[in-house]
């Protein structure tokens, strides 16, 4: 197969889809690999180490989509992009087309075959592709949050962890998931006082078991969550519902419960955000006010370390970019069903419920 690797053009997305260890990977077994110029360098991986390792270097990204039989990327592709992708083409790469309407249809009309990290899943429901990025976002969401509180930064002036004789930071996380359990152990290793809540009682009953003491455990609920907002200094929003929009646990009205200058951190942006008054920021441009609260919205986090989370990403994604190479999508996804998940819209039709339920489009499952 004809696999190409595009620069990302994404504001500030400095990850890159394939390393050399995984063109060589690819080589190996017989695969053909265009990488597009440069596209390693701000992830510390040169042209020189890729053709190294046997792949070719075009010098545009219309090259790259017009040779490749498949495309492997980290985020979704952008307007710019739009025209490029072809019918029949299988685009492998983070899509969450339920946070993106015009990416939805535009991927519809190409005819391509679009398959998201996102939502490859397990047997244990757990989704092997969105977990390494997840850890890295969890703990960047805390990383974040402390810089933001600091008052240059547009916080309410307090140090996460506190000194002695001076009470430390109050941090909420909600969603004890991959990225929430992340964020509360990053919290907690700074001396911060964290309250992380999930509706889920055993989730809640491992989280007590494996945290620090400095970590109370709480049930998500409205009232809950309410109480927690009216102290806290950092909110950190990590919910997941795999595929689908996140729901919407902070009101705008509920940001009167909260002291000016605190921050809210939506790692659920990707997804449309947990928050009422998200909407996606850039590492660019990463933050804004509402009713003195500070939000930070980036929709890519993960690339702000790009050498880190391409590493990660990549050790996760390999092995199944190397099963659709090998066999083709079809019959990849014929005989795993983790991949099968992963399929969201092919030729033309929307094959995951929860895109089709997003935009109201008719939901059409591939007969296997």
């Amino acid at each position: 197969m004809i696999i190409g690797v595009p620069k990302e053009i994404k504001n500030n997305e400095n990850r890159v889809g394939m390393t050399p260890s995984g063109v060589q990977e690819m080589t190996k077994r017989g695969h053909t690999v265009y990488v597009q110029a440069s596209a390693g360098d701000n992830s510390g991986f040169s042209d020189a180490a890729y053709t190294a390792a046997g792949a070719k270097i075009l010098p545009t990204i219309e090259e790259v989509y017009a040779i490749a039989e498949m495309i492997v990327k980290v985020k979704e592709p952008i307007g710019c992009e739009y025209p490029l992708v072809r019918k029949g083409q299988l685009l492998f790469t983070y899509f969450h087309f339920a946070s993106s309407e015009p990416l939805t249809k535009a991927m519809i009309e190409s005819g391509a075959v679009c398959c998201a990290y996102e939502t490859v899943e397990r047997k244990d429901r757990t989704l092997p592709l969105l977990i390494p990025m997840s850890e890295v976002a969890g703990r960047m969401a805390t990383q974040e949050g402390c810089y933001l509180l600091e008052r240059p930064r547009g916080g309410k002036g307090k140090l996460i962890g506190g000194v002695p004789g001076v009470k430390p930071a109050r941090v909420f996380v909600i969603g004890g998931g991959v990225v929430g359990t992340a964020a509360a152990r990053m919290a907690a290793g700074l001396g911060a006082d964290v309250t992380i809540c999930d509706v889920s009682l055993p989730r809640l009953s491992y989280l007590t078991d494996v945290m620090p003491k400095n970590v109370k455990t709480l049930m998500s609920s409205e009232y809950n969550i309410r109480e927690e907002l009216k102290t806290a200094d950092l909110v950190v929003g990590s919910v997941l519902i795999p595929g689908a929009k996140a729901p919407k646990l902070v009101t705008r009205e509920m940001l009167g419960l909260m002291q000016k200058g605190s921050v809210l951190v939506d790692v659920a942006i990707d997804q449309g955000g947990c928050f009422e008054t998200s909407h996606p920021t850039t590492h660019e441009e990463p933050t804004y006010y509402v009713d003195g609260i500070l939000h930070y919205c980036v929709a890519n986090i993960p690339g702000a370390v790009p050498y880190t989370s391409t590493l990660a990403l990549t050790n996760a994604t390999l092995p199944y970019a190397l099963q659709l190479a090998d066999k083709g999508w079809q019959k990849a996804c014929a005989d795993n069903e983790e991949l099968r998940k992963g399929l969201n819209v092919v030729d033309g039709k929307v094959v995951y419920k929860e895109v089709a339920e997003a935009w109201n489009l008719p939901f059409e499952p591939i007969e296997w």
